[in-house]
C-alpha cells in the first residue's frame, strides 16, 4: 500500500512555491486546514491563487495569507468581514474573481470528474458572463441559456478532515462536510490534515466521505481553534 502519511503540516507543503494554484476547503472558518495554512504562512511562498468559498477574516484562515501578502489572486463565493481582503481589493493590489457559491462547487466536482467545462444558468447576463461562452439549451421543455465555465486546475487541494486513516480515507463531521469533500478530488495533489488518524480497518466504510484514491498526503494536525 503507498504510504500517504506525512510528519505535520509543514512536511505536507514542502513542495509548494510561488505562483501555486491552491483549492482549500472550508466554509467561513468552519472545516478550514488551520495548520497547513500556518505552515504556508511561514513558508513565505508568493503570488498564490486561492480558490475557497471565502477568504477567512482579518487574524484567521486565509486571512493570515493575507496579511503577508502572500495572496496574488483570490477566487470565491463570498469575502465579506475580511477588512484587509477590503483593503488589498480596492487598491488593486489583490486580483479578485467572485462567483456563484454553486458554480464554485461545480466546478470542483467537473474537475474531479474529469470533465473540462459545465453549463450553468447561474450568472447569465450579469458580470459573471462577461467574456465567457454563452450557449442555449432546451431542458425538460424549456430553452434558456446556459453559462459555459471551466473546471478548476488546481495543483494542490488542502482539505481539512475529522478522522482519517492512514491510507487516506476521510470522514468530515458535520458542517465540515462542506466544499472539502469536492476539493479533495479536484487538485492534483491533495493534502488532508485531520483531527484524529487512525490505522486501516478502523473506520466504519460505510461512513467514509472522501476515498483514499483522491488523497496523496495526510497527517494529523493539532491545537485546532475551530
Amino acid at each position: 500500500m503507498i504510504n500517504r502519511v506525512v510528519k505535520n503540516a509543514e512536511e505536507a507543503v514542502k513542495d509548494i512555491g510561488d505562483n501555486t494554484t491552491l483549492l482549500l476547503g472550508g466554509f467561513g472558518l468552519c472545516g478550514i486546514p488551520e495548520n497547513c495554512i500556518s505552515a504556508i504562512v511561514k513558508k513565505g511562498i508568493k503570488n498564490l491563487t486561492c480558490i475557497s468559498n471565502n477568504a477567512g477574516v482579518d487574524d484567521f484562515g486565509l486571512g493570515l495569507l493575507l496579511q503577508t501578502k502572500q495572496i496574488k489572486k483570490m477566487i470565491s463565493s463570498y469575502v465579506g468581514e475580511n477588512a484587509e481582503f477590503e483593503r488589498q481589493m480596492l487598491s488593486g493590489e489583490l486580483e479578485v474573481e467572485l462567483i456563484p457559491q454553486g458554480t464554485l462547487a461545480t466546478r470542483c466536482l467537473a474537475a474531479g470528474y474529469g470533465m473540462p467545462v459545465i453549463y450553468t444558468p447561474a450568472g447569465v447576463g450579469t458580470e459573471v458572463a462577461i467574456g465567457k461562452e454563452v450557449r442555449t439549451f432546451t431542458y425538460n421543455g424549456e430553452t434558456k441559456e446556459y453559462l459555459e465555465e471551466k473546471a478548476f486546475e488546481a495543483d494542490f487541494a488542502i482539505v481539512k478532515a475529522w478522522k482519517g486513516d492512514t491510507a487516506g480515507n476521510l470522514i468530515y463531521r458535520s458542517t465540515a462536510r462542506n466544499f472539502n469533500p469536492m476539493m479533495a478530488m479536484a487538485g492534483k495533489i491533495t493534502i488532508a490534515e485531520v483531527e484524529e488518524l487512525v490505522e486501516v480497518g478502523q473506520l466504519n466504510p460505510d461512513q467514509i466521505h472522501t476515498p483514499r484514491i483522491y488523497v496523496n498526503r495526510i497527517f494529523q494536525g493539532a491545537n485546532y481553534e475551530k
